[in-house]
């Protein structure tokens, strides 16, 4: 009887130490001091390209929203995936509803550290992987200019998630496996400053990655095969390679590139299509410096095979 007395006292004791590692490993981070200091206090005029570069609007605004009311940012676009469906919150600048009452810290939190103002991991649905490569001052600039748009009232629905996705304190865990503000390619130096800049576009706030590159069983990216092409988050089509590699756009030129997201024309004269559409519209805001660093960014990267896997056709009937 001691002994299993015993026993069962350590299996506690371990249990107890297990569920305080658990505890201790998935606390979400937040930005420090130092770094919130750095940002600045943010120009609404710089933050309107940001706004593009990321497509905010895209997610944010009400589904098939066109015109200026993609301006009013009432979430409610739906993503279905293996894990659930996750519902783009309203991130107006209501006080109620959107995010009216955040400051400069809790703003730079969401996108850099994926952590919510009452202080709990936010679901990487929301693409702040990306977002963490982001230049510090981008984000205040962002932030300036989420202010100016105009407020709307109402809560977008909740994600819909089954056990275990819907414990959030477990994406502590996801991102110490994902979220880090390294670059994703790391070139010499002497690498050209155009190159450069595209970099922090592409992998920063433009989450190019976040479609183009295959992702793994936990949902996390597969770096090893940056941008590399991968199956759509929803349906059944994919998403093409968009390294030198590949048989998406290694055959373009830079200037084919730069084209193709200002015009939505392909070098054959095709049209831009499905979810592409609306990255093409918002690329086609930024300046044109911003495409040419973007073109000359996705000619410098590693050539990847397709990220993938091939799909037979079906036999004719």
């Amino acid at each position: 009887m001691r002994v299993l007395k015993r026993l069962a006292l350590a299996a506690l004791a371990l249990g107890c130490a297990g569920a305080a590692t658990f505890w201790w490993l998935t606390t979400p981070e937040r930005i420090d001091r130092d770094a919130l200091a750095a940002m600045g206090a943010g120009d609404a005029a710089r933050g309107q390209r940001i706004f593009d570069a990321g497509g905010c609007a895209s997610c944010h605004a009400r589904p098939k929203a066109e015109g200026e009311a993609r301006l009013q940012l009432a979430g409610g676009v739906e993503l279905k995936t293996a894990f659930g469906t996750f519902v783009a919150p309203n991130i107006s600048p209501d006080q109620k509803d959107g995010i009216g009452a955040w400051s400069l810290e809790d703003f730079a939190n969401a996108m850099l550290k994926g952590v919510s103002r009452d202080g709990q991991h936010l679901y990487p649905a929301f693409p702040y992987t990306s977002y963490a490569r982001m230049q510090p001052a981008d984000v205040a600039d962002l932030h300036a200019f989420m202010k100016t748009l105009p407020p709307v009232a109402g809560r977008a629905p909740d994600h819909d998630l089954g056990f275990p996705f819907n414990v959030r304190r477990g994406l502590g865990l996801w991102k110490l496996l994902h979220l880090n503000d390294a670059p994703v390619v790391a070139f010499g130096d002497g690498t050209p400053e155009k190159v450069l800049h595209g970099r922090e576009l592409v992998e920063g706030a433009g989450h190019c990655g976040e479609c183009h590159t295959p992702r793994g069983f936990d949902g996390g990216s597969n770096n090893g095969l940056w941008l590399a092409g991968a199956v759509a988050a929803e349906g059944d089509g994919v998403v093409p390679n968009i390294t030198p590699g590949g048989n998406g756009i290694n055959a373009w030129s830079e200037g084919d590139i730069v084209s193709y997201l200002e015009t939505g024309f392909t070098p054959e004269f095709d049209s831009v299509g499905g979810t592409m559409a609306d990255v093409q519209k918002n690329m086609a805001r930024l300046t044109a410096e911003d495409r040419e660093s973007i073109a000359a960014y996705l000619k410098a990267i590693p050539a990847q095979a397709n990220g993938f896997p091939v799909r037979q056709k079906q036999p004719a009937n």
